[in-house]
């Protein structure tokens, strides 16, 4: 898979388009880090890429704090936290493992609008977290599995945040980017996580109806979801 060009638009790191895989078209899902720093003209910027609903994967202590910037553009805001406090593992393995355990009903969430007819909050989706790499690393993996994409354009996806970021295997400084942000993601994180999953649900669309996807909804996916 070539990657597409990323999304340069000020006030926002780590914005990409994350269609393109599987039966997941160009321009129907992209990912970001949070917007809180969006200025009315990268808002606009966002209206033209034709996304409809952001959703955003923070806590609730983190979108009080920093609470998404869409400058009234007429993009819809749904507010669906992995966590809903501040209260994750500080291990990579641990918190992927627990991710995995609380982003299903995100996920459900994106899907359901990127697969609206008609909807108001239909897609295109922007997904967010803080940094766009680690909860939203999940649950776009999750989506454009659920797709069809492959192993590899998923994690390919995935471990892109860390060129987007700057991130390698050193962390940058506790005092320039505090917690996970200063860490890299790696393929091992995220095999963790659809391992978690899988042993715990059998599949992704089991994992989904957990969380109350609907006979009808997973009927819609392609037939390579797993």
């Amino acid at each position: 898979m070539t990657s597409p060009a990323p999304v340069r638009v000020d006030g926002v790191r780590n914005l990409r388009d994350a269609g393109g895989v599987g039966a997941l078209p160009p321009g129907t899902l992209f990912r970001s880090g949070a917007l809180h720093a969006l200025a009315p003209d990268g808002a606009r910027q966002l209206a033209a890429l034709g996304i409809r609903t952001v959703v955003d994967l923070r806590s609730r202590p983190e979108a009080a704090e920093r609470p998404d910037a869409l400058h009234g553009v007429g993009i819809a805001h749904a507010h669906v936290p992995v966590f809903a406090e501040r209260g994750w593992p500080a291990g990579q393995p641990e918190l992927y493992e627990a991710m995995a355990g609380r982003a299903g009903h995100a996920t459900l969430a994106v899907l359901r609008r990127l697969t609206a007819e008609g909807a108001e909050d239909g897609g295109p989706v922007l997904v967010h977290c803080a940094s766009g790499k680690d909860r939203t690393g999940v649950v776009v993996a999750a989506v454009q599995s659920l797709f069809g994409a492959s192993g590899a354009e998923v994690t390919a996806d995935f471990v892109r945040s860390n060129a987007e970021l700057g991130l390698s295997a050193a962390p940058l400084t506790s005092e320039a980017m505090p917690g996970h942000n200063t860490l890299p993601v790696a393929p091992a994180h995220l095999l963790a996580a659809l391992r978690w999953i899988r042993a715990h649900h059998g599949s992704l669309p089991a994992w989904l109806r957990a969380h109350g996807a609907t006979e009808r909804e997973l009927a819609a996916l392609p037939p390579t979801a797993v």
